[in-house]
């Protein structure tokens, strides 16, 4: 970040994530050896979204998430917004394939946007749900006040994110692995030699989870929690939007 503005941070982040799309789902589930699946199941779980209601999936990405989310809950509606086009594009292919039957009636409507400045208006969310893409905004503050500001008094913001990479786990394997060999094999797939950098700089440099939920309880939120998975390679954290 440093030398940048937080808006060229983002156009940044944002092309490499477009050069990376077609090769996203494969590294994602072979470099977390599956695990990732379980991981979004365990997320979309906890949103627990009204009847009929309206769920953002920011950071959507390949909509991974935001199929999990209308399988699970059938009558609701999601609004995947990515900063990535392309992204979204790949994972609009995927769902137009027909390859999951619950999105064929339109329930997922994929759009290009920036998590600071959401196109929606305050309390229409039933829920909201970001995996794998709080840490690529700076600042996070004003994605947490966007989220706070289009929630439903009493909805959830679930997010799904590494845990710090400077904890030791598994006695340190998972740091080398996460220092070395990931951005590694992320090299020789993608054959993009910063993408898997970039991944190792951040969860590097990404807060520990109680670090997290102070940043979500100072921009509003209540009733903050969070759930560590594999060791605590991987947090959900919960938050709600204060019942009016």
């Amino acid at each position: 970040m440093q030398g940048q503005t937080h808006q060229e941070h983002g156009k940044k982040v944002a092309a490499m994530f477009g050069r990376i799309a077609g090769w996203y789902d494969f590294l994602n589930h072979a470099l977390s050896a599956g695990q990732d699946i379980y991981w979004r199941y365990r997320l979309v779980k906890l949103v627990r979204p009204a009847k009929n209601g309206l769920v953002l999936d920011l950071a959507a990405g390949t909509l991974d998430v935001s199929v999990e989310l209308v399988k699970q809950y059938p009558d609701i509606k999601v609004l995947a917004m990515d900063f990535a086009f392309p992204m979204l594009a790949c994972g609009k292919s995927k769902k137009l394939e027909g390859k999951y039957e619950s999105t064929r009636g339109n329930q997922i409507a994929a759009v290009q946007a920036d998590g600071k400045k959401l196109p929606l208006p305050d309390s229409c969310l039933d829920g909201a749900t970001i995996a794998f893409g709080i840490r690529n905004i700076l600042p996070r503050e004003e994605a947490y006040k966007e989220i706070l500001r289009t929630l439903k008094p009493g909805a959830r913001f679930c997010i799904l994110e590494f845990g710090s990479g400077r904890k030791r786990i598994w006695k340190g394997f998972y740091n080398f692995y996460l220092n070395r060999i990931l951005p590694l094999l992320g090299k020789i797939v993608s054959g993009d030699s910063g993408a898997y950098t970039y991944l190792a700089d951040t969860i590097r440099s990404f807060p520990d989870e109680r670090t997290l939920g102070t940043e979500l309880r100072n921009s509003g939120f209540d009733r903050v929690m969070f759930v560590p998975l594999l060791s605590g390679i991987v947090y959900i954290h919960v938050a709600e939007k204060p019942a009016d």
